[in-house]
C-alpha cells in the first residue's frame, strides 16, 4: 500500500517534482554561466603589440559593409611572416544592426554578387604589409611637422620612407602615411573601410594601399595607413592654388579620362559594385606623370544587392559635390558618383571651385553660374579657365560641357553610366588631338564669332551716329525760333530702334 505524507501527498510524487525543477534551473544557470564566460574571454583578451589574435575591435554597424563585424588583429608571428587583419562577419538575419539608425535592414549588406567586400578582402589580405608603430614613427622622424603634406577629416598625412618589403638593401621606398586623428570627423569605421576597399581594388587610377598599422602604443591606440606617394599632390592644388603651375589642356583631358576610368572600374569592374561617394578635386591625386588616382575610400559603400535599386544610408560627403537626389532621400546609387563627376568636369573646364563664397552672389555656386553660358552658346568660352591662355580646343570643351550636363541631370536614372562616360571621353579626346588641340576655336566657330563681332560693331557705329545727330540738333535748337524748336524737340524725343 502506498505510504502517504501529511496532507495526503505521495512520498514518490514530491521528490520527482522537486528533482525535475532543480534540473531545469541548473541547466539554465549553466547555460548562462557558460555564455558569460565565453563572452568575457572573447571580449577581454588584452591588447599586445599589434593586437593579439581574437581581440574584438568593435561593431561597425555602418562602415560600408554589413553590421556586426569583429576585427581580428594578427597575433605575434615570426619575423617576415606578416599578413593583413582578418575580418570576421557575424551575420544576422538581415545583416542589420539595431543601433544603425540610418540604414534599412534590406539594404545594409548591399551585396551585388555572391562574394562581398569582406570575402574578397580575406582572399587578398596577405598582399598588405603590417607595420609596427615604431617603424612608422621612424619613417616620419617622429611625425615631424616638416614632413606633413596634408590634413583632412581622417587626420594628418606625412611623407616618409620605409624599407622594401623583401628587406634587401635597395633604396628606401617613399610613401604617404596617414594617421588617425582621434578628435577628427572620421574614425575607426572609416579606417576599416579604407583598409578593406583598398585591400581589394587594383587599378592604375586608384591609389595603392601598401599596408597599415594598428597598435596600442605610448600615445594610446594608433591607427595608420601607408600609401604610395603621389608626387604632384592633388587636382585641387593645381586647379585652385596659384602657387602651382596651371594644368595644360592635354593634362586636363588625361586627368578627366583617368578619373572616369577609375570610377567605371569601381562600378562595373569587380564582382561587387563599389560606390565611391566622395569624388572631389582634393581626392584626385596626381603621380609624377600627372596620372590621376582616386584616394580616400573611408566613405565608400558596397552597391545595392541584387534586386535592389539603391542603398539607404546616412547622407555623407562634401557639400557642392553630393547629388541632390541622394541628399533629399538618402538613396545611394552609382549615379550619385556620376553627378559628382559632372561637378568635377566643370571645375576642370573653368578652374573654379564648386562653391566660392568670395565671388559675387551670382557666381558663388559653379553649377548655377555655368547655366548662363550653355555649351552651344556664343558666350560659352567665358567659362573657360583663363589660365589656359586660349590653348585648348573649344569644340572639345563644348562636348565635355555637354557630357557634364548629362551627368548632372536631376533624374538619376537619366544619367549615363561611367563606362558610357569613358567611351564618350575617348571620342572627345580623339577629336581634340586631331589637329585643333592648340587652338581655341575651329574655323566654323571662328567665323561665327567674327560675324557676331561685326554685327556688334555695326550696332555701335549706328549708336554713335545717332548720338552725334542728337548733339547737332540740340545745337541748332539754340538758334531756332519757336516753331522750329518744337520740331527739334520732337525729333530728340523720338525713340531709337533697339540695337542688339
Amino acid at each position: 500500500m502506498e505510504k502517504k505524507m501529511k496532507g495526503g501527498r505521495s512520498l514518490v510524487e514530491t521528490p520527482t517534482y522537486i528533482l525535475v525543477s532543480l534540473i531545469t534551473v541548473l541547466v539554465f544557470v549553466f547555460y548562462l554561466v557558460e555564455s558569460s564566460i565565453y563572452t568575457f574571454v572573447k571580449v577581454g583578451i588584452e591588447l599586445n603589440s599589434g593586437f593579439s589574435s581574437g581581440k574584438v575591435w568593435g561593431m561597425f554597424g555602418n562602415s560600408g559593409f554589413s553590421s556586426g563585424k569583429v576585427w581580428d588583429f594578427p597575433s605575434s608571428r615570426s619575423k617576415g611572416q606578416r599578413s593583413a587583419p582578418e575580418l570576421k562577419q557575424e551575420r544576422k538575419s538581415e545583416g542589420f544592426s539595431g543601433n544603425d539608425r540610418f540604414t534599412k535592414s534590406t539594404c545594409s549588406v548591399s551585396l551585388a554578387s555572391p562574394r562581398s567586400i569582406p570575402e574578397l578582402y580575406e582572399a587578398k589580405a596577405p598582399n598588405l604589409r603590417v607595420f609596427s608603430f615604431s617603424e612608422l614613427k621612424q619613417a616620419t622622424r617622429d611625425f615631424n611637422l616638416q614632413l606633413k603634406i596634408g590634413e583632412g577629416g581622417f587626420g594628418s598625412v606625412y611623407k616618409g620612407t620605409i624599407k622594401p618589403a623583401d628587406g634587401n638593401g635597395d633604396e628606401p621606398l617613399v610613401v604617404a602615411i596617414k594617421q588617425l586623428n582621434k578628435n577628427g570627423l572620421q574614425g575607426h569605421k572609416q579606417w576599416v573601410a579604407e583598409v578593406q576597399f583598398l585591400g581589394v581594388v587594383e587599378h592604375p587610377n586608384l591609389v595603392k594601399l601598401i599596408g597599415y598599422c594598428a597598435a596600442d602604443g605610448e600615445r594610446g591606440i594608433q591607427l595608420l595607413l601607408v600609401y604610395e606617394f603621389m608626387q604632384n599632390k592633388s587636382l585641387e592644388d593645381h586647379l585652385f592654388r596659384r602657387v602651382f603651375a596651371p594644368l595644360s589642356w592635354e593634362t586636363r583631358l588625361q586627368i578627366i579620362l583617368g578619373a572616369a576610368q577609375g570610377l567605371a572600374y569601381l562600378h562595373e569592374g569587380l564582382e561587387v559594385q563599389i560606390i565611391y561617394r566622395d569624388l572631389k578635386a582634393s581626392n584626385v591625386l596626381l603621380d609624377e606623370k600627372f596620372n590621376p588616382k582616386l584616394s580616400d575610400f573611408g566613405l565608400a559603400r558596397e552597391g545595392p544587392m541584387a534586386g535592389r535599386t539603391h542603398v539607404s544610408t546616412a547622407v555623407v560627403g562634401t557639400y557642392g559635390y553630393a547629388a541632390p537626389d541622394y541628399i533629399e532621400t538618402g538613396h545611394l546609387t552609382d549615379k550619385s558618383d556620376v553627378w559628382s563627376f559632372g561637378v568635377v568636369l566643370y571645375e576642370i573646364l573653368s578652374g573654379r571651385r564648386s562653391l566660392e563664397r568670395g565671388r559675387p552672389k551670382a557666381e558663388e555656386k559653379l553649377l548655377e553660374w555655368v547655366k548662363q553660358f550653355p555649351a552651344d552658346s556664343k558666350k560659352f568660352s567665358l567659362i573657360m579657365d583663363p589660365r589656359l591662355g586660349n590653348q585648348y580646343s573649344l569644340g572639345a570643351a563644348r562636348e565635355i560641357a555637354k557630357l557634364a550636363d548629362a551627368c548632372l541631370v536631376k533624374g538619376q536614372k537619366q544619367r549615363p553610366k561611367m563606362s558610357e562616360v569613358v567611351e564618350r571621353l575617348k571620342q572627345i579626346i580623339q577629336v581634340s588631338e586631331g589637329g585643333i588641340a592648340s587652338k581655341s576655336e575651329s574655323p566654323l566657330e571662328a567665323s561665327e564669332i567674327q560675324a557676331s563681332e561685326t554685327e556688334e560693331n555695326s550696332n555701335n557705329r549706328a549708336l554713335e551716329s545717332w548720338k552725334r545727330r542728337m548733339a547737332h540738333l540740340a545745337k541748332l535748337g539754340e538758334h531756332a525760333d519757336g516753331a522750329s524748336r518744337r520740331r527739334l524737340i520732337m525729333l530728340q524725343r523720338a525713340k531709337v530702334p533697339a540695337l542688339h
